[in-house]
C-alpha cells in the first residue's frame, strides 16, 4: 500500500472583479436606506410624530415655536389632553384638511353636553376648574355652534387655553371634531430645552 496522503482538491474560487463588488455595494446600502426610510415613515405614521406649535392659540401652556412629542398608537381621546388633529374641510364636509393641523384640548367626549356662560365653561352642568387658560373669554364668537351644545357620536369638543385668540369648536366651521381628523395626543414639549417636559401636571 501506498503510503501518500490524498488530498480532495477544491476549486479554487476567483475573486470577483473589483467593479462588481462596488455594485453590490451600493445595492447593499440603497437597500439598507431603503428599509430605514420605511421604517421611519412607519413610526412616524402610527407610532409618534413630532409637532411644532404655529401661533399663540395654546397660551399660556404651549408657545409658538415649542416642538411636541406626539403618541399616535393606541390614543383614546380623553377629557384635559392636548391633542394635534386636522380640521374638518368646512362646515358642511367633515373630512379632515390634511394641509392644516391645530393643536387644542380636550373638553368634552361624544354624548357630553357644553354649555359656556359668563361663569366659564360647563360639561353636564358641572363648571370645570381650569387653571390652564390665559384668561377669562371676553370675546364673542362669530358664526358660533348654538349652547347648550351635545357633542355628536365619534366627535370630541375642544378649545384652546388663549380663548381669546383660538380658533376651535365654538365656530361651526371647525365644531365638534371628527376621531378621525385626531392625529394624537401630545405628551411631553421636547424644545426649547428650557422647558422640557410633560404637558400635565
Amino acid at each position: 500500500m501506498s503510503n501518500e496522503e490524498f488530498v480532495q482538491e477544491t476549486p479554487i474560487q476567483e475573486n470577483e472583479s473589483p467593479k462588481k463588488n462596488i455594485w453590490k455595494e451600493i445595492l447593499d446600502w440603497v437597500v439598507s436606506i431603503a428599509v430605514a426610510i420605511v421604517i421611519a415613515l412607519v413610526i412616524r405614521n402610527y407610532v409618534f410624530t413630532l409637532v411644532r406649535v404655529d401661533g399663540a392659540s395654546m397660551d399660556p401652556t404651549l408657545a409658538h415655536g415649542d416642538t411636541l412629542f406626539t403618541r399616535i398608537i393606541g390614543y383614546t381621546p380623553a377629557q384635559g389632553d392636548i391633542v394635534i388633529f386636522h380640521p374638518p374641510i368646512s362646515e358642511t364636509d367633515r373630512k379632515p384638511n390634511k394641509d392644516t393641523a391645530y393643536v387644542k384640548r380636550v373638553i368634552a367626549l361624544e354624548g357630553q353636553e357644553v354649555d359656556i356662560t359668563p361663569e366659564g365653561v360647563t360639561v353636564d352642568g358641572e363648571l370645570l376648574e381650569e387653571d390652564y387658560i390665559l384668561e377669562e373669554m371676553n370675546v364673542i364668537v362669530p358664526n358660533s355652534v348654538e349652547y347648550p351644545f351635545v357633542v355628536p357620536e365619534d366627535t370630541i369638543f375642544v378649545l384652546g387655553d388663549n380663548r381669546n385668540n383660538s380658533h376651535d369648536s365654538r365656530s361651526k366651521d371647525v365644531g365638534a371634531v371628527p376621531l378621525e381628523n385626531i392625529i394624537g395626543k401630545a405628551h411631553i414639549r421636547l424644545l426649547p430645552f428650557s422647558t422640557f417636559g410633560t404637558l400635565y401636571k
